[in-house]
């Protein structure tokens, strides 16, 4: 049974940092996209940062190119995001989430999601 699990998230001050953690397992993620989603309150979940398990490329949200980097452990099983410069629209609750294949930046696409981790940044 697949399983992410969300760690990093706090509060801090606009221009400060967080890197968030999504440990995985339950199954060999190399065919995998992972990604990085947001939901603030009253809004929709949006899309930030994702990668593929088994590459180099990476995505952004414009909202967050140049700020935001995604990175991976293998040994670890883990997905990280790097958040710097925070905003306080950055503000949410940020979800790791897993699919099988291509990147997407629709939510809808992904099949496994962890419980989220709650980021607030204070102006």
């Amino acid at each position: 049974q697949v399983q992410l699990v969300e760690s990093g998230g706090g509060l801090v001050q606009a221009g400060g940092s967080l890197r968030l953690s999504c440990a995985a397992s339950g199954r060999t993620f190399s065919s995998y996209a992972m990604a990085w989603f947001r939901q603030a309150p009253g809004k929709e979940r949006e899309f930030v940062a994702a990668m593929y398990w088994s590459g180099s490329s990476t995505y952004f949200a414009d909202s967050v190119k140049g700020r935001f980097t995604i990175a991976r452990d293998n040994a670890k099983n883990t997905v990280y995001l790097q958040m710097n410069s925070l905003k306080p629209e950055d503000t949410a609750i940020y979800y790791c989430a897993a699919k099988d294949g291509f990147v997407y930046t629709d939510d809808q696409a992904y099949k496994y999601w962890g419980q989220g981790t709650q980021v607030t940044v204070s102006s």
